[in-house]
């Protein structure tokens, strides 16, 4: 888990709204297997080494379910320390007859699923990043089919019980309006792009295969799903350290983007008001 650790800026913490916490809380649990890590009020905070929040759950009061063709969470995208584990998790969903999508995307292989309010789910591993492809400064991805046996085979000796303690938030997946205008953005908080692919953008510190995945698939030019639509909240970005972070802020501020300070937590908004939470730990 080289890239969601320092010297680079990763995403750890995804912050979604909810219709039903309890319904959610079991999917998360028995289905995608994480443990509870602490409960406040009507948010429940999820962890797989029972030390770090990678998933938060509120139930909103007034929550409203959002809009299509709106911009937010694509998917969030759990990272596995292996293979293997990519073999037991695969194994765990063909036997509760989950509804699985996939893509071998050269650096990595992925599963992908929907949790009960139509939030997206990567959980994937990496290929070693000694096989990834440079073509100068992108590297090469795509989607194709994933060899499930060869998969299935590697996890055969490892049980399933729930997300291994080495699991990570490996990047998250955002649907904007404006491809441009988000490179920018981002670019700001010290994120580069790796890979341009159509109507997409990823985007990465230190070379990571990408930290930050950027759409336009649900049309250029999408609205935000509005304060009350449930789906993302927030995500954190993990600086390495105050000086990283004071670059980025300053970069903010010369660019005029909004940054409001809340409990020490810098929170700003890309341009399509995707919200986010930049910390240092």
């Amino acid at each position: 888990m080289k890239y969601q650790n320092k010297p680079y800026t990763f995403v750890e913490l995804v912050e979604l709204k909810v219709s039903d916490l309890e319904r959610s809380l079991s999917y998360y649990q028995e289905i995608i297997g994480f443990k509870v890590l602490e409960k406040k009020d009507n948010k429940v905070f999820l962890t797989a080494d029972g030390k770090t929040a990678l998933l938060s759950l509120e139930q909103p009061a007034n929550g409203k379910t959002k809009p299509q063709n709106t911009t937010g969470l694509y998917h969030f995208a759990l990272l596995l320390p292996s293979r293997a584990d990519l073999g037991a998790v695969l194994k765990h969903f063909i036997e509760i007859n989950a509804r699985v999508g996939a893509g071998d995307h050269l650096v990595s292989e992925a599963l992908y699923l929907n949790d009960p309010d139509g939030n997206g789910i990567e959980i994937y591993s990496d290929r070693p990043d000694t096989e990834w492809k440079w073509n100068g400064e992108f590297v090469a991805m795509d989607t194709l089919q994933i060899d499930a046996q060869s998969i299935l085979a590697e996890g055969a000796s490892t049980k399933w019980v729930g997300l291994p303690e080495g699991t990570v938030m490996g990047h998250i997946h955002l649907q904007v309006a404006d491809l441009a205008a988000t490179e920018k953005f981002y670019n700001l908080l010290g994120f580069e792009v790796v890979t341009p692919y159509p109507g997409a953008l990823f985007m990465a510190t230190g070379k990571y295969h990408h930290h930050i995945g950027l759409n336009t698939w649900a049309g250029v030019g999408a609205k935000p799903a509005g304060e009350n639509s449930l789906g993302l909240e927030a995500f954190n970005l993990v600086y390495p350290n105050n000086e990283v972070l004071n670059t980025a802020l300053e970069n903010l501020k010369t660019n005029n983007a909004s940054v409001v300070e809340e409990n020490g937590i810098y929170i700003t908004k890309d341009p399509s008001q995707n919200k986010i939470k930049l910390i240092v730990k």
